[in-house]
């Protein structure tokens, strides 16, 4: 039936349309639409979505990469060229090997950048010093007593020689770092080959160092394991099967975040692997679809692409990566769009279920519905017809629905009443003549009432306006009803009005929002019978004007009103209420709120004892050398925006700022109201620190790096003096974190072994090893690198 009414009023047939099909069709198109539309925006948010997390993830992951790999040439470049300035300077000599062994073992030492430093001259001798990967150090020498051997010491932890572990023929001249530093005559890079000593694939800096007479003394050089940037690159996280990967512009793999080595074992020996030839599809559909569009990959700049593997799309960024040493490579990110797809992919079928499913419920509903409510209408419509026919007799059954049941109550009523009148109008015109003569007798005596009442009316008004003329304060009489019996005294507090305005209502007289107010407190003082008290406000011409009323019941349908305008204190206690609020912000914006609050009760010395707490302090390293290219205003403002940054971020992990000093900033954890992940929220803020610099320094162009040391343990915290009040610490734990930061190096978080424990299993840490600390001696410290995931 349904059907066949949707039908025939699609084709025209019929004009008429019945309830059924108006209360199932429109919800059923406005559902239809609603549901389809929102899961189209929806994959097509998603579909935009993809695209710039893609993009922004890829331009991240080549900062990062391209960071690290930039502080991974600079070190080792930065301790020849202090090699080379000793050199110079008379403080070292290349002739003096035992001087030599001493020099380099202590710069092994230094860094973990640096793990080996040697030297090789023109008459084929050697020495270098090696920090092995399993932590003990050897010396690896050829001299006039031994060549053509070179001999391998084990050092013990002074850098003594312990024992010969090793020793084999050796001539540094035909290496291929030594050839790369006679050939190019300044500091260089070697090509990149497979170490003699480890057989890894590595790259080595190298400088070649002249006498005053421009002959050649020999080079200096230090080796790099290219290994340890596929390791970071494997720690990166990208995508569930994103690849990042190095290649040099001749297409050979440097280094990857794939499990395949970058070199394959031939019959002639290791050989170099191809990017193109990778065992990953990812890596060498890349190049390959980068070869097929660029000439030669020494033309490429930083530039994002897609591909296509076997119809998915691939999005892909390349980035240049060299410096002016002749270091030239290329770093790839490839992520496939499959990795953000696929959630989108289902959630858009389960729309299309759902829309699918709403539209038969919606359907259903409509259908019984409109059964529901149809009946009782129409038994309506059918009584209605048979009453207009004269068959007066008509009733129908109370339905369900409130509103039927009230149309149906309604009908019976009016059908009662219908017949009651029927029968009342005969008896009506019977009695209609005899009752003219009566009503206007009583009408008349009615008028003579009315006229006697109004002048006693008017005699009591008068005398009423005489004595409210003399009052200072308003006074009105006001009905249940809202309207004014009486003449209100002083209305120039009010709205002067210049007619007479006995008979308005309290709406007419006052704004509608205030009369609301006003007529609740009329109708509460008539119920209870007891006098209301209530402080109002009205707008008047001048402006915002107070009052302060009593509203006393005079009987059971009348009030008085007596206001007295209290503008004038309401306007001093607002000023001084807002100058209490900004002294109370300026408080807290110096002192934590529990070390304010104290402060209010008592000025005495305000320390306390922590039993633990995590300090953290930070220096800006670069920031001098700023300071003598910009002006003090300038540099001012640098560290203020610097310095609002970390505010920011102590604010979100709920740190307190302890201070600034110069370019160093500190901050604690766990006090002064303890917690028990201080430690954590603090490491958090110390990561998110290195990133706000990177950001700076990205942002500037300025090669400026922050310092961080943290420790944990317990310390003195409070307010000391009676003048000019900050909330300080104090304690060996400020002394040990104080030196994790000056000890430590830029751009790293040093901790204390204290922290460390509380950290290892959610942080990712590095350990350092001994460190000797002013006035503690040797420490056991680590190195904070990241959050584990």
């Amino acid at each position: 039936m349904f059907w066949r009414n949707l039908k025939n009023w699609f084709t025209g047939r019929e004009k008429k349309v019945q309830l059924r099909l108006v209360l199932v069709l429109p919800f059923v198109v406005q559902i239809s639409a609603a549901v389809g539309l929102t899961g189209w925006l929806s994959f097509r948010n998603g579909q935009k979505a993809v695209n710039e997390l893609a993009s922004q993830l890829m331009a991240e992951v080549a900062g990062r990469v391209e960071q690290h790999v930039q502080a991974f040439a600079d070190t080792p470049h930065l301790f020849l060229q202090m090699n080379r300035v000793a050199i110079e300077t008379g403080n070292l000599n290349l002739e003096d090997f035992p001087a030599l062994e001493r020099y380099f073992w202590h710069q092994t030492q230094l860094s973990d950048a640096v793990p080996y430093v040697y030297f090789g001259n023109e008459r084929g001798e050697f020495i270098g010093v090696r920090q092995e990967p399993d932590g003990t150090t050897t010396l690896r020498i050829r001299d006039k007593s031994t060549a053509p051997i070179r001999n391998i010491y084990q050092l013990d932890r002074l850098g003594k020689r312990i024992e010969l572990i090793d020793s084999f023929e050796y001539d540094p001249r035909p290496r291929p770092w030594y050839e790369a530093a006679v050939a190019a005559g300044k500091p260089t890079w070697s090509p990149i080959y497979v170490f003699a000593s480890s057989q890894a694939l590595g790259i080595t800096p190298v400088m070649p160092i002249y006498k005053d007479t421009g002959e050649l003394q020999g080079v200096l050089a230090t080796d790099l394991t290219l290994s340890e940037i596929s390791d970071f690159l494997k720690k990166l996280k990208i995508s569930q099967s994103g690849q990042v990967f190095i290649i040099e512009e001749s297409g050979e793999i440097v280094a990857s975040s794939a499990n395949e080595p970058p070199f394959v074992t031939t019959e002639a020996g290791e050989k170099r692997l191809h990017a193109g030839a990778s065992t990953e599809p990812l890596i060498r559909k890349a190049v390959q679809n980068l070869l097929a569009r660029f000439e030669s990959l020494k033309k490429i700049e930083a530039t994002q692409l897609t591909f296509e593997i076997n119809g998915d799309r691939q999005f892909f960024q390349v980035t240049p990566i060299g410096d002016a040493r002749g270091l030239h490579w290329l770093m790839l990110v490839v992520i496939p769009e499959a990795d953000f797809m696929e959630q989108i992919n289902a959630h858009t079928r389960t729309t299309i279920l759902l829309c699918l499913a709403a539209l038969a419920l919606a359907i259903l509903l409509g259908l019984i519905t409109s059964g529901w409510i149809g009946k009782p209408i129409v038994e309506l419509i059918e009584a209605a017809r048979a009453i207009a026919s004269g068959k007066l007799d008509q009733s129908v059954a109370a339905s369900s629905v409130d509103e039927l049941a009230v149309l149906a109550e309604s009908f019976n009523y009016m059908a009662g009443q219908l017949r009651s009148s029927f029968e009342q109008l005969a008896e009506y015109s019977r009695l209609q003549e005899s009752k003219v003569e009566d009503r206007t007798e009583k009408l008349e005596r009615e008028i003579r009432d009315r006229q006697l009442i109004e002048e006693q009316l008017h005699s009591s008004e008068s005398k009423m306006r005489a004595v409210f003329a003399a009052m200072t304060d308003v006074v009105m009489v006001l009905d249940t009803e809202g309207g004014m019996e009486v003449l209100p005294t002083n209305t120039a507090l009010l709205y002067a009005p210049e007619s007479d305005i006995i008979g308005r209502t309290i709406e007419q007289f006052f704004l509608d929002e205030t009369a609301e107010i006003l007529w609740a407190q009329i109708r509460r003082a008539v119920d209870t019978q007891q006098t209301i008290t209530l402080d109002y406000s009205v707008t008047l011409e001048s402006g915002e004007a107070w009052f302060a009323a009593r509203i006393s019941p005079m009987s059971d349908n009348s009030v008085i009103w007596v206001a007295r305008d209290i503008t004038d204190r309401k306007r001093t206690e607002l000023a001084l209420r807002i100058a209490q609020q900004k002294s109370e912000a300026l408080l807290l914006n110096i002192l934590p709120k529990p070390i304010a609050e104290k402060l209010k009760i008592s000025q005495d010395c305000l320390a306390e004892s922590f039993e633990e707490a995590t300090i953290l302090f930070s220096d800006i390293v670069g920031f001098t050398p700023l300071s003598a290219r910009m002006s003090p205003l300038e540099l001012v403002n640098l560290l203020n925006q610097m310095f609002s940054t970390f505010d920011k971020l102590a604010n979100k992990y709920g740190l307190e700022k302890i201070k600034t000093i110069g370019d160093a900033y500190m901050v604690a954890g766990g006090l002064p109201v303890p917690r028990s992940d201080h430690a954590e929220a603090v490491a958090q803020m110390a990561l998110d620190m290195q990133e706000a610099i990177k950001q700076f320094q990205a942002d500037l162009g300025e090669p400026f790096q922050i310092r961080i040391g943290i420790n944990t343990g317990p310390v003195i915290a409070g307010v000391i003096g009676i003048k000019k009040f900050i909330y300080d610490l104090w304690g060996d734990t400020v002394n040990v974190a104080s030196r994790m930061e000056s000890s430590g190096i830029p751009g790293r978080i040093q901790v204390s072994a204290a922290t460390y424990e509380i950290l290892k299993d959610k942080f990712l840490f590095e350990k350092r090893g001994a460190v000797l600390i002013k006035g503690k001696g040797e420490m056991i410290t680590y190195w904070l690198t990241e959050k584990k995931a």
